[in-house]
């Protein structure tokens, strides 16, 4: 099955680094889940709200330069936070980068604050 991403989707995109714009496009039409993208660039007030509430441990977060989106995985069209969901996305997510030879890193590879929504561009390849 092949997804697409939504004009939402593609707004949310604006600011992000191209090379994981392009992880993004390969991941979505490869999928067996379909996402939006929840959110990409963000400004260091909406980090430092994220902070506050606890949904984010930094300061510097990868989305603040766009290096850096979450996504939501969706079934039948609704948002759904189901954890196998994420992997499923995050192995379309990781073949994407492989045949594009784009390092990302998976928040689901974490081992603190396993976050199964976040990609982020390597920091060692993207600084």
């Amino acid at each position: 099955m092949s997804f697409r991403l939504s004009a939402r989707s593609r707004a949310r995109l604006s600011g992000v680094h191209p090379a994981l714009i392009a992880v993004v496009e390969r991941a979505i039409a490869r999928t067996s889940v379909d996402f939006m993208i929840v959110e990409g660039l963000r400004t260091p007030e909406r980090q430092a709200v994220l902070v506050r509430a606890g949904a984010s441990r930094t300061l510097k977060s990868r989305h603040l330069t766009g290096h850096a989106v979450d996504v939501a995985a969706l079934v039948d069209g609704q948002v759904r936070w189901d954890w196998p969901l994420y992997g499923r996305i995050a192995e379309a997510f990781k073949t994407a980068a492989l045949e594009l030879k784009v390092p990302i890193v998976w928040g689901g590879d974490w081992r603190t604050l396993r976050d199964g929504p976040h990609f982020e561009l390597d920091r060692g390849a993207f600084p």
